[in-house]
């Protein structure tokens, strides 16, 4: 089948381009005065190259999807929503909210700056993005990202199903409620991390932060480090090998945890639930 190519022209009425199956979009502009949604609404099998999104909604309902060298500009909003199978590859996501919804998606050397970033969505793969977010990855399912690099507040919150390597995360408050990850090879700076927590475990990761890991079940901790961590593993099950020292430990409800040091361990009297945890460290 051939595909209908369109090439250097520019778009800005409402749903210019709604409904449009089997094209191929190349040096194209969505952007005008008359300020239109929803340019490519409903299409199916459509692939995007070196073109420039400024207008909101572009791309809802869609279905196979190849976007390619290109930029959503902030303006474009909201852009790619309830769609499915989808590539994205050497292009910036620079608008709010700018996937939310959507299944098999795919993203490759991808900038993205976009606030309330992939929520609801399933199957998300990536290589090589880096993402500036407020509240990324909500409520998402089965995420697997490599060389990812993430700044911003409340990262994968109810999510489930994740996989994160060779990856750098400055964050907060991130991972809380999160069931089933597997983070290897990584750095994570921030405060409150993973807190109400289900089935998490991190393998060879640099973490700091004040209170980490609180209220967490069936946490494991291999061959890391939490170098000035401090009132960790509070009301946790963790099973735990730490190479570094630590600020304190507080509280932990079950478990095992090994440390090459600790400035103190607290277990409070008036602890609200038993702390069985077994504590080795070397000083």
């Amino acid at each position: 089948m051939n595909n209908k190519i369109i090439e250097n022209k520019q778009f800005s009425r409402e749903r210019d381009l709604y409904g449009q199956k089997d094209i191929v979009l190349r040096n194209c502009l969505f952007d005008g005065v008359e300020d239109g949604e929803s340019a490519l609404k409903e299409g199916e099998n459509i692939e995007i190259y070196d073109t420039t999104f400024a207008l909101r909604y572009p791309l809802w309902h869609g279905k196979h999807l190849e976007i390619y060298n290109s930029q959503f500009l902030e303006t474009a909003r909201a852009a790619i929503w309830y769609s499915n199978d989808i590539v994205i590859s050497n292009t910036l996501l620079h608008g709010i909210k700018a996937l939310r919804e959507c299944r098999d998606i795919s993203l490759k050397n991808v900038d993205i700056v976009s606030d309330e970033f992939g929520w609801k969505c399933f199957n998300f793969k990536s290589e090589d993005i880096s993402l500036k977010s407020e509240y990324a990855f909500f409520e998402s399912d089965n995420i697997n990202l490599k060389n990812f690099k993430f700044d911003g507040k409340y990262s994968f919150q109810y999510t489930k199903n994740v996989v994160i390597e060779d990856s750098v995360l400055h964050t907060k408050d991130c991972f809380w409620h999160c069931e089933n990850a597997i983070i290897k090879n990584c750095i994570i700076k921030g405060e409150y991390l993973a807190w109400y927590a289900k089935n998490l475990t991190f393998i060879n990761c640099q973490i700091s932060g004040t209170q980490p890991f609180c209220y967490c079940d069936n946490l494991k901790l291999i061959d890391c480090t939490m170098e000035g961590c401090d009132l960790a593993f509070e009301y946790s099950e963790v099973y735990a090998k730490i190479n570094s020292r630590m600020k304190s430990i507080k509280n932990p409800r079950a478990g095992r945890i090994e440390v090459l040091g600790v400035d103190e361990i607290i277990l409070s009297e008036d602890s609200k639930y038993p702390t069985h945890a077994e504590i080795v460290t070397d000083k």
